[in-house]
């Protein structure tokens, strides 16, 4: 009955979505038409608040950059591939293929959301692979959509831009409340724990129960899909070592040095300050794993160069986002929209307001960073004004963001591109992802907007 509600929603995406960046332009236009009719501001203010705003989240826009280039880099890495060959080799029925698709997806995703994507992806072809060779009948495009619904729960970790975000110093959000929200309120707060843990588990339960019956048909990895065993790259042999360069390029010496240098100052960053999190202390780690484990200077290199084609869409799009936060905090349409949700939200539900609003927002605005630059000042302002706890509606919009995430394509974009399939072809399953996620998600913010 699932399969059946969700396919007019597939031919509507497919017919009507437009592309990420036509999202940010025609959100552009609606806030300045919103400012022009709830304030007192006219075409020029409004022209300069957008114009000063493009610069105003660069920092934020490069950290948002670097955890997908790292996260991206770190699961291409010789020893995290092999590691997922071996995991392919694990699941004996169709049952922990799909389970274990969507467990290692979901695990990935909350330690990065970069390498959540990739892995889920690079995983879901190898068990098919190693499947499809012991004889097991497995529907690709739902091992797919398995190792795309672990995503599910990638604001909740350890990569959540919208709680590192309002951590870290200097942000719009220390600016704004007068302190930073420590990530023992958010990312580690125990209702969120707990929810991190419910929703992995109905979700997994929820893709495994999607299995194909006896009578289905199932579509298995095509031939031309197979997955490419890691192995040494040229550069690492002696006959490629024909200059002083060219071996110092090629030693492992070099980002092992840097590496172990960049884990010490980790350590020594933790034991000053403990488990205070920011944007760039989680870039850092992810960049001290990947010194460690990449083979050379010249290996990394060609890994980040295949990482970096993935992020042209967020240094496009993110000044955009900062316009529109540029546009809403010159009028004074923060002010406007906050007092909405003060007048329709009770303490106890402010937290669910964000969660909704932030699961309609990511249609719009595809990027748990740049739509919490633009949601985030709203409810904090808010939450201000009703005594709400500014980590309770940080939560929310990071629970928004991440839901919709399963019937908004573009973030399922890199994972399509590895399968090489089309976001037709896992939309049905992911949406029920989304149904089951949803009820953990309200029933988190309920309880704690109730704590």
């Amino acid at each position: 009955m699932l399969r059946t509600l969700s396919r007019p929603l597939v031919a509507g995406v497919e017919r009507w979505l437009p592309s990420a960046l036509v999202f940010a332009v025609v959100l552009t236009g609606v806030v300045a038409a919103l400012a022009f009719a709830l304030t007192d501001a006219g075409p020029v203010t409004v022209l300069r608040g957008w114009g000063d705003g493009l610069t105003g989240l660069l920092a934020f826009m490069t950290q948002m950059a670097l955890i997908l280039l790292l996260g991206y880099t770190l699961a291409n890495t010789r020893p995290v591939r092999r590691l997922l060959v071996r995991v392919g080799s694990l699941p004996r029925t169709p049952v922990q293929a799909y389970a274990g698709v969507t467990l290692v997806a979901a695990l990935g995703s909350l330690l990065s959301w970069g390498l959540g994507l990739v892995v889920g992806a690079l995983l879901a072809r190898e068990v098919a692979e190693q499947g499809k060779r012991r004889g097991l009948r497995l529907h690709f495009p739902l091992l797919v959509a398995c190792g795309y619904a672990g995503y599910v729960v990638w604001h909740m970790g350890y990569s959540g831009s919208g709680p590192l975000a309002a951590a870290t110093p200097g942000s719009f959000v220390e600016k704004q409340i007068g302190r930073t929200v420590p990530v023992s309120e958010t990312i580690f707060a125990p209702w969120n724990l707990a929810a991190i843990v419910v929703t992995v588990v109905v979700v997994v339960a929820a893709m495994a129960s999607l299995r194909p019956r006896a009578e289905d048909p199932v579509i298995e990895l095509p031939d031309d899909a197979v997955a490419a065993e890691p192995t040494e790259p040229a550069e690492h042999t002696a006959e490629r070592r024909t200059s002083p360069a060219d071996w110092i390029d090629s030693s492992r010496l070099i980002t092992l040095v840097t590496g172990l240098a960049l884990t010490a100052y980790l350590i020594a960053y933790f034991g000053e300050e403990g488990f205070a999190l920011t944007l760039d202390i989680v870039n850092w780690t992810f960049l001290a794993a990947i010194l460690l484990l990449v083979g050379s200077p010249a290996e990394l290199g060609r890994l980040v160069a295949d990482a970096a084609r993935n992020v042209g869409d967020i240094l496009l799009q993110f000044p955009l986002y900062a316009g529109i936060l540029g546009i809403m905090t010159t009028t004074g349409l923060i002010g406007v929209f906050s007092d909405f949700f003060v007048r329709l939200a009770s303490p106890e539900t402010l937290g669910l307001w964000a969660f909704l609003s932030g699961g309609l927002l990511n249609m719009f605005v595809p990027s748990g960073g740049g739509q919490f630059a633009v949601q985030g000042p709203i409810f904090l302002d808010a939450a201000q004004q009703l005594g709400v706890a500014p980590g309770v509606v940080v939560m929310g919009i990071a629970y928004g963001d991440q839901w919709t995430n399963m019937i908004q394509p573009f973030w399922a974009l890199p994972v399509l591109a590895i399968a090489r399939l089309g976001i037709r072809d896992i939309l049905g399953f992911t949406t029920i992802a989304l149904l089951v996620s949803g009820v953990v998600f309200a029933a988190t913010m309920l309880v704690a907007g109730a704590g």
